[in-house]
């Protein structure tokens, strides 16, 4: 690794100067480390209502009765949408010194909007719903921070993929820790039941308007320590820089001219994203009365959210970790591709042996949502990573994740609503496996159409830029090389 200028050197902590003198394994091993468990800990302030039914009378929506469950993720995926939003021009322009702030403020904000949850009349629905939009307001923008520390490397996708297992395995893990808290009885971790491990519960059990907000105050101190942990990476080296370009807050001007450049091949894949949030996040939602309609009852599978959910983690881990592999940024991008549009055809034929009565309703659940989140964790790490690598863009991959991110949870949204609305007899289940078809045939034929735009688009633009130079008036520091 490069050396740290005597004068910079002093203005480094401890941790940081040692992690500089350190090799790229453990630096590397540090980061994911550090990025996972705050992330890990995020979860337990976004996830844990899902593991409440919240059974009540129905609110009125436009004057349609919807289920209380329905409007509650809805309005928690409204505000995060609308963090979404925000980031493409927060998280894009956030700077070195502003990180740790702003994720400790936003998670305080979130735990604090789950206490105000708690205190709503529980006969209030819209009160509480106007809560759980609050708590998933500052939410959004805690990903975007966190990947701010990792891009931009050699081994970003490498990096990005240890951090992306985070809210694979903690939204699992976060909803069992929530049904043991409303449970208030000893519960096992949420690990395989074969490990033999238990943790003793000492809380009471709790009503499930309060359970939220107790479960994320679980988790606040790790997830502060893990994020000042995470604040001591040192930035990228000049090697990481002249292999991957050098990423550099990104203007206004900047975000149009990488967006409008790339109209193509970002509004297909955008498409596609459309449809495989809304996949993701029902499958998320719903996870615990889809296994119950399968036949997995709680009291005999108390851990099985977490079973499924660390199978497909590390299958994620095993795939998407490889692609740091291909040094050359073209072939990358291309192998992202082709292993999102995979995941998503092993969607739908997961869901056909399902019917075709050749797959039990657990494995099912697996691979649904492994070939779901092989197509999902590049959205939100390596594909933009790759992109901005490969078009030379002197910019930062947050801004394509945030406009994926943004059209995503518009899609998510959308679908919550529209199954109340028009499908409204459809069991969870049901709906889903009907979904899996829809994502597995077009959600893939978007992806393929997306990067032949992209191929035809970036090819040779690296060199174009530099033999044109950036437009009269614009800083070299926010424009493509």
């Amino acid at each position: 690794m490069e050396s740290i200028p005597n004068s910079l050197d002093r203005t480094r902590s401890p941790v940081t100067r040692w992690l500089e003198r350190r090799s790229g394994g453990v630096l590397n091993l540090f980061a994911i480390a550090t990025a996972f468990s705050a992330y890990f800990c995020m979860y337990a302030f976004r996830k844990p209502f899902a593991a409440a039914s919240f059974v009540g009378d129905a609110p009125l929506f436009f004057g349609q009765p919807i289920e209380q469950k329905t409007l509650l993720v809805v309005s928690q995926i409204l505000g995060y949408a609308l963090s979404k939003y925000l980031g493409v021009w927060v998280c894009s322009e956030t700077g070195r010194r502003w990180r740790f702030a702003m994720l400790i403020g936003l998670i305080l904000a979130a735990e604090g909007a789950l206490v105000l949850f708690g205190l709503a009349p529980n006969g209030s629905p819209y009160l509480k719903a106007a809560a759980i939009f609050l708590n998933g307001l500052p939410l959004g923008m805690v990903w975007g921070l966190v990947v701010l520390y990792l891009e931009g490397r050699r081994v970003s996708e490498l990096l990005l993929t240890g951090l992306s297992c985070a809210y694979i395995v903690a939204s699992g893990v976060v909803k069992d820790v929530g049904r043991a808290v409303l449970a208030g009885a000893d519960f096992p971790l949420p690990t395989p039941e074969s490990w033999g491990l238990a943790l003793p519960n000492p809380l009471p059990p709790v009503g499930e308007y309060w359970m939220p907000a107790v479960t994320g105050a679980l988790f606040l101190a790790p997830f502060v320590l893990s994020t000042w942990l995470l604040e001591q990476i040192p930035e990228p080296t000049d090697a990481d820089r002249g292999a991957r370009t050098a990423r550099e807050p990104m203007g206004h001007a900047a975000r149009r001219r990488f967006a409008s450049r790339y109209a193509t091949g970002i509004c297909a894949a955008l498409a596609a994203y459309f449809l495989l949030t809304a996949f993701r996040d029902y499958r998320d939602n719903y996870v615990v009365e889809i296994f119950t309609q399968l036949g997995y009852q709680y009291d005999a599978h108390r851990s099985i959210v977490s079973n499924a959910e660390l199978f497909v983690a590390f299958g994620v881990m095993a795939v998407l970790s490889q692609l740091y592999r291909i040094s050359d940024n073209r072939r990358g991008l291309v192998a992202t591709f082709g292993v999102m549009t995979l995941g998503l055809v092993m969607v739908a034929a997961a869901t056909l042996l399902l019917d075709l009565g050749l797959l039990s309703g657990f494995w099912w659940v697996t691979l649904i949502g492994l070939g779901a989140y092989l197509a999902y964790v590049p959205f939100g790490s390596v594909l933009f990573d790759r992109v901005i690598a490969q078009t030379g863009f002197v910019g930062t991959a947050v801004f394509g994740i945030y406009l994926a991110d943004a059209v995503g949870y518009t899609g998510s949204v959308a679908l919550q609503l529209g199954k109340d609305l028009t499908v409204r007899g459809a069991t969870e289940l049901d709906f889903l496996r009907m979904l899996a078809y829809v994502l597995g045939t077009i959600g893939a034929a978007g992806l393929i159409f997306s990067c032949v735009a992209f191929m035809r688009q970036t090819k040779g633009s690296a060199a174009a830029e530099i033999l044109s130079g950036p437009p009269a008036g614009v800083k070299p520091s926010v424009e493509s090389i």
